[in-house]
């Protein structure tokens, strides 16, 4: 493990890292962010990624809906999914523009739609139907190769809000169909991932219902990233 001794990181940024058993000792942290998955996070003794989940479970209740294996709340999580994005995309659109800024070096609105286009097309259809289609061109996938650009994505697009909208509704809806007619059974068996390099590789030994969590999990989490810029800029432009 590298040892950083009386270094003075104010204002260093960890981006994509992995910090798996990182330890900080003796350390000054104040305005500090962290965001990721953390688990297991022991702070001055005390172990409190429970309770920030705890905190994250009590603001957004559908990460519980999302995480059952119940089909009903399943079902209830994907409607209200949609519906969250549904309000706020209407909010991008009562600020012409927003949705192509960014901040710290985060995805744009439009960037992040075009990525749970992506998303849809290899963690559900893909993944949860066995689908060997191209994805949709306007996607937006991994940023590394070969998957940066392959099976039909097109990152020389730049697709106008309302055309990216219209695909995700579509997407949403597709979801919502398969949802009202699949069964427990499907859910738990492994997903049908095709035989290939295509993304996503280790989709490959999961079950239906741990792909589907990623579809919902990904929605979700992106629309948190995404409504957390909006308010950035807004309060940056004194809004």
């Amino acid at each position: 493990m590298t040892r950083y001794v009386g270094e003075d990181l104010n204002g260093a940024e960890f981006r994509e890292c992995d910090l798996t058993g990182a330890r900080l000792i003796g350390v000054v942290m104040q305005d500090a962010v962290i965001d990721g998955l953390v688990t297991n996070l022991v702070v001055n003794g005390v172990e409190v990624a429970g309770y920030v989940e705890a905190e994250l479970d009590r603001r957004h209740p559908v990460r519980v809906l999302i995480r059952s294996d119940d089909l009903a709340d399943l079902r209830e999580a994907a409607r209200q999914l949609r519906a969250d994005w549904a309000a706020t995309i209407e909010r991008i659109r009562r600020a012409p523009g927003i949705e192509r800024r960014s901040v710290n070096d985060e995805w744009s609105a439009v960037q992040t739609l075009r990525h749970l286009v992506f998303v849809h097309d290899s963690w559900f259809r893909r993944s949860c139907l066995g689908s060997t289609e191209l994805f949709t061109p306007m996607g937006i996938g991994p940023d590394v190769e070969p998957y940066r650009e392959a099976h039909g994505l097109d990152l020389s697009l730049d697709p106008a809000l309302d055309e990216i909208v219209r695909v995700r509704e579509a997407q949403a809806a597709e979801l919502e169909a398969w949802l009202d007619q699949v069964t427990a059974d499907q859910l738990a068996a492994p997903a049908p991932v095709p035989d290939d390099d295509v993304w996503p590789p280790y989709a490959r030994g999961r079950t239906v219902r741990r792909c589907l969590g990623t579809v919902l999990s990904e929605t979700f989490e992106h629309h948190g990233f995404c409504v957390r810029d909006l308010d950035l800029i807004e309060a940056s432009d004194g809004g």
